[in-house]
């Protein structure tokens, strides 16, 4: 059972018990994974539990009837079902909570009933209702209470049936039988019951001599072992379900009539049969039933062909009921058997699977009886015919040709270019579906690499290429499985092969990952981004809704142009891609997917802050099919989180290094308080030394050891489906160790990235402040003016000024310093940014502890590295450990 299945089905659980609140599923559904067992029920554990859970019930019959009513139907999973409730009888406390449950739930119904019921106008005691009106109601209740328990009529059955397959199967309609097949009653090879078409007179058969009355019965037998009545026993109506019954004349010789009784389940069987074929022949049953059908007609007619000899020799008079009894009972069992499998698809319901299931457990339940296990492996090998070409097609080409929805892979319509715009697209997951009740139970074990199969080859139909599998054969069911899971097996093989090959060889994939998605996402491509954020600088600093798309998109094909990027074959499908959320609720967005706040998130309303360029900034790539199975909408999301995340630390980075670059120029000048301009150098080392560190924590021991091992995984890969596996791994780790999967650890980053930025504004404001000697450049007189090198009257004079300006300067950083308080605001900036850091670190160590997370010790070793932050860390640490540690008892 798949964990989704189990999740589903606790959910359901404590709905049904009425369970809120508390530690919710998922603490049950680790408990479950964690302690299932792979116990397989035996028929011998199940008899031990029914007879259990009978000892313990107060109505031991109507569980009994319910369990043999159910077994009838072919119901899945009865037996595990009945173990389970077995083990439930055992547990005192969980029966308890279940009885006091039930009782809540059924005073809630009551009062539900109470509350809703319809008034009714009773009519007073003194009213008196005729004897006429009195018959009329009693009439009425009678008819209701008969159709209450009749079944569904067939013909509304066909018509929902057929209705259901030509919705499925539009411009292609499902062949019918004409009207007067139905209208027609003589048509059929069962009793007519009501019809009076008998003229015969009857003569009392009680009147008559013991050797007449043989001849009359053996006679009207005869009639009634081939579904037409006798003159002295004739057949009942069906009610439901049930078998036929018949009536004899009571004036019958009881000596006759007790023989009479014994070959009466003859005809029974038979009537059963001939309803059975008659009703699975049409087409809205699937061709499974139909063939099942066919089969049994050839039996019937080998049956006829006996009642024929039996009547020529009572015609020749040499037919005593003895002999009429001795030459019917080797048929006996072979009809008893027919009617108990056409019953049960019957009251099962079954189609296609669910009938070559039902087929195969009973030739499996034959074991022993040869004779009995020969008629239901042969009627299986019949009905499976069919199902195998379905199954056929769809292995070794494919194509899925299933009219009657009745192969076990089910077809939707899906469209593969929703890949590329829908985060949430589950395509390949979706389009083919394995649907349960139709996997025949010999199949089982192989459902799953049939329906990989199929999918593997379909993919590869869809892009024009017509494949067949070169090892086809013909699938024959036995009982021996191993025949056709080698044809399966085989099949799977191909396959897997053609496909990989296909993507891998034809597609490129790896080279689309490799010389692509790595480069560009994952900003392998050092030289690419330097020249691409130079020449995107100013653009990216406007407004989102300021920039024009159309500008970044030729500053891309420039930068791609001018930088070894330009020798990548593919570097066309790379577009800019302007974001409508910032990262953090990119990423809330994106986690909440199939959440109950899922709806909460995307309806909120968008953050009121105007984002720039730099934080909506994203690539994009375009991807065609069928690579998008493996590079889709959900992949490429990842992607760009990775890459939003790398890109804006790049960009902090440069803003780090450009404070640097205008430090430099500031240090000429000689200022009274120059000890406050050194805590601001001290704080910006600071912070470049995190954001190198974290940039080559994520690069180097994050994406690029990663990335080696998906390579290795890609060329051990032996189908499609471990591809997929391989890279959503790899994305999900790369994700994990980033940070960005933990929305606590990402604002903690991002409050850290928010503190670099406004320190490197702040800083350039100051700076720009400080450079009045960019307008005395111009005029310096340095290199001389148009007539001629300066004279030494005009270098005294430029000297004389120089010093003017760089005493004006200091006098003004002096008094900036004073005015504006920039030795607190380089204070604040770095107890924001230790504050910061120090949560991160300590949070980073919470993780890596408890979580087991152990590649994010690194970040921590990278950032420390002489114990600069140890002593503050343990003390957190320490005050972490007294808060949560439970106080001791008192001795």
């Amino acid at each position: 059972m798949s964990e989704f299945r189990i999740h589903h089905d606790v959910n359901e659980l404590l709905s049904l018990l009425r369970v809120h609140g508390g530690e919710g599923a998922e603490v049950y559904i680790d408990l479950l994974q964690k302690n299932r067992t792979p116990y397989v029920t035996t028929t011998v554990s199940a008899h031990s539990a029914k007879v259990k859970i009978a000892e313990f019930s107060r109505t031991p019959e109507d569980f009994l009837k319910k369990y043999e009513e159910l077994k009838s139907k072919n119901t899945r999973h009865l037996d595990s079902l009945v173990y389970l409730l077995s083990k439930l009888t055992e547990d005192k406390e969980t029966l308890q909570y279940l009885q006091q449950n039930a009782k809540e739930r059924a005073e809630l119904a009551a009062n539900a009933a109470t509350s809703g019921s319809t008034n009714f106008s009773i009519p007073s005691s003194t009213s008196k209702i005729s004897l006429q009106e009195l018959e009329e109601l009693r009439k009425q209740l009678g008819s209701v209470t008969a159709n209450s328990s009749v079944q569904q009529p067939l013909e509304l059955t066909r018509k929902i049936l057929r209705d259901k397959q030509n919705k499925k199967n539009s411009g292609q309609p499902i062949p019918v039988f004409p009207s007067w097949v139905y209208e027609r009653p003589a048509l059929t090879g069962d009793f007519l019951i009501g019809t009076g078409l008998s003229t015969d007179t009857t003569v009392p058969i009680g009147t008559l001599p013991l050797a007449s009355q043989e001849s009359m019965i053996v006679e009207d037998l005869l009639y009634v072992l081939i579904g037409v009545d006798g003159r002295y026993i004739t057949a009942q109506p069906l009610a439901g379900r049930q078998n036929r019954a018949f009536s004899v004349d009571p004036n019958l010789d009881l000596s006759i009539k007790e023989l009479v009784t014994r070959i009466l389940p003859v005809a029974a069987s038979y009537s059963a049969v001939t309803r059975f074929i008659e009703e699975k022949s049409s087409f809205e049953y699937g061709q499974v039933n139909h063939a099942l059908a066919a089969a049994m007609r050839t039996l019937i007619k080998e049956y006829m062909i006996l009642i024929t000899q039996l009547e020529h020799l009572q015609r020749q008079g040499l037919l005593s009921l003895q002999k009429l009894w001795f030459y019917i009972q080797p048929t006996m069992r072979t009809l008893e058997i027919l009617a108990s499998l056409a019953t049960s698809v019957d009251k099962g319901e079954c189609m296609g699977g669910s009938t070559l299931s039902l087929l195969h457990d009973k030739t499996f339940n034959y074991t022993g009886d040869s004779q009995a296990q020969e008629l239901c492996l042969y009627l299986t090998k019949a009905a499976s015919v069919p199902y195998f070409e379905i199954l056929e097609k769809w292995i070794y080409r494919g194509i899925i040709n299933d009219p009657y929805s009745e192969f076990m892979v089910e077809e939707h319509e899906l469209q593969k270019e929703k890949i590329q715009e829908d985060y949430n697209d589950k395509y390949w997951d979706q389009r083919y579906t394995v649907v349960q009740q139709q996997i025949p139970s010999f199949l089982q074990k192989m459902a799953d690499k049939i329906l990989s199969t199929g999918k593997y080859l379909n993919v590869v139909r869809e892009c024009g290429r017509d494949v067949t599998c070169p090892v086809a054969k013909e699938v024959i069911y036995t009982l021996k499985e191993r025949a056709y899971v080698e044809q399966i097996e085989k099949a799977y093989n191909y396959a897997s092969k053609v496909l990989l090959d296909f993507l891998i060889e034809e597609k490129e994939l790896v080279a689309h990952l490799s010389r692509s998605i790595k480069h560009y996402f994952l900003m392998d491509q050092g030289d690419f981004f330097v020249h691409f954020m130079d020449l995107t600088e100013e653009e990216l600093k406007k407004p989102v809704d300021d920039i024009i798309t159309t500008r970044l998109e030729a500053l891309l094909e420039l930068a791609l142009r001018m930088s070894t990027a330009n020798t990548d074959p593919f570097k066309d499908d790379l577009k800019i891609d302007l974001m409508p959320h910032d990262l953090i609720t990119q990423l809330l967005r994106v986690l909440a997917i199939e959440t109950k706040q899922e709806k909460a998130i995307i309806s909120a309303d968008p953050t009121e802050l105007t984002l720039s360029g730099l934080e909506a900034f994203s690539f994009d790539y375009i991807v065609k099919w069928p690579l998008s199975l493996i590079i889709n909408r959900k992949a490429l999301t990842r992607y760009q989180m990775l890459f939003r995340h790398m890109f804006y630390c790049k960009h902090v980075e440069r803003q780090l290094c450009n404070v640097w670059i205008s430090n430099k120029t500031a240090k000429q000048f000689s200022l009274h308080s120059a000890k406050w301009f050194a805590a601001a150098f001290t704080l910006r080392q600071r912070m470049l030394n995190f954001v190198q560190n974290i940039q080559y924590y994520m690069m180097f021991e994050v994406m690029e050891p990663t990335w080696h091992i998906l390579e290795k995984n890609l060329k051990l890969a032996s189908n499609i489906d471990d591809v997929l596996s391989h890279h959503t791994s790899f994305l999900d780790n790369c994700l994990k160790d980033c940070m960005l999967t933990n929305p606590e650890l990402l604002k903690i980053f991002s409050k850290l990235m928010s503190v670099c930025v406004m320190f490197t504004n702040c800083m350039q404001r100051f700076t720009q402040s400080m450079k009045l000697d960019n307008e005395m450049d111009r005029l310096t007189l340095e290199h001389g003016t148009m007539l001629g090198p300066p004279t030494e009257e005009e270098r005294a004079e430029e000297t004389a000024k120089k010093k003017l300006t760089n005493k004006l300067l200091a006098e003004h950083a002096d008094s900036l310093h004073l005015t504006s308080g920039f030795e607190a605001t380089i204070n604040k900036f770095d107890s924001n940014f230790s504050t910061h850091l120090l949560d991160l670190l300590d949070k980073l160590s919470v993780y890596s502890t408890n979580d087991c997370e152990h590649s994010m010790l690194n970040i921590i070793y990278r950032l420390d590295f002489n114990g600069f932050y140890t002593e503050r860390l343990e003390h957190m640490s320490a005050e972490r450990s007294q808060k949560a540690a439970p106080l001791l008892p008192r001795l």
